[in-house]
């Protein structure tokens, strides 16, 4: 056996010699690996030992059971319905005899009152004459346009047409005549007006067949004036007509004319 060598190092300290311990270093990695595999071993012992037990359950045992109840009957009589009981009708007695016996009235006559006298009926419903009813026309408010209604208002001297295309045509002809006899041109040249003048004129014929509501409209002021002065001279009419009631006829009066230099 060799004994080993020691060195003995001197470490001047304070100047006295001390000598260096020496101590073994441990291993701790030294058979690790077999302590690790002998703990896995134990483990999977005693899962598998765990697996292999048998756990038995245990049932109470009852040494006296309960017993059910019996079931309870109750007896119920049975009910029959009576019939109803049918009532004989009671007969009544025929008499043998019609002889009436008269009663004398206890009340007191009227001696103003003639009871001979028979009073008169009053039909409640009598026969109507149709020849006796009168129709009240409903009176309107609403105006309609000279081509459309459906009796135009009758200009004086036109009560001889036979229809109502032919009182429009004479109206026509009969107003012309009187804004072309009636109306001044002069007005336009004395404004310095030249070449084609065009006046609008609307005017309406009323229930009573007066002219009303003119309105006009012209290059100049004094041309609306004078359509407007020419108009009022028209005469009165008789009322246009709308299922046999009187109405407002609405007129369009276009007033065309060339200024002569």
């Amino acid at each position: 056996m060799k004994i080993p060598k020691k060195k003995h190092e001197l470490i001047r300290q304070n100047e006295q010699s001390v000598k260096k311990s020496q101590k073994h270093d441990a291993n701790l990695q030294k058979n690790s690996t077999m302590y690790f595999q002998v703990g896995l071993i134990l483990v999977l012992l005693v899962i598998y030992g765990l697996f292999e037990m048998r756990f038995e359950t245990t049932i109470p045992n009852y040494s006296n059971p309960l017993i059910p109840d019996e079931p309870l009957y109750v007896d119920v009589p049975l009910i029959k319905p009576e019939a109803p009981s049918k009532e004989k009708p009671i007969l009544q007695k025929k008499s043998k005899s019609n002889d009436f016996k008269e009663v004398q009235n206890d009340k007191p006559m009227n001696p103003f009152v003639d009871v001979n006298k028979t009073t008169p009926t009053i039909d409640v419903n009598p026969a109507l004459d149709p020849s006796s009813i009168s129709v009240i026309p409903l009176p309107t408010d609403e105006d309609f346009e000279f081509i459309r209604v459906e009796q135009v208002p009758i200009y004086p001297g036109c009560e001889k047409a036979k229809n109502n295309d032919e009182r429009k045509e004479c109206m026509s002809d009969k107003i012309n005549k009187l804004v072309q006899k009636k109306f001044d041109v002069n007005i336009a040249s004395e404004y310095g007006l030249t070449g084609i003048q065009r006046i609008s004129v609307v005017f309406k014929i009323d229930k009573n067949g007066h002219v009303t509501d003119i309105k006009t409209r012209a290059p100049h002021p004094k041309l609306q004036e004078e359509a407007e002065r020419v108009v009022n001279i028209l005469p009165d009419m008789q009322p246009g007509m709308q299922r046999n009631i009187p109405v407002g006829v609405i007129y369009s009066l276009p007033i065309i004319f060339q200024v002569q230099n």
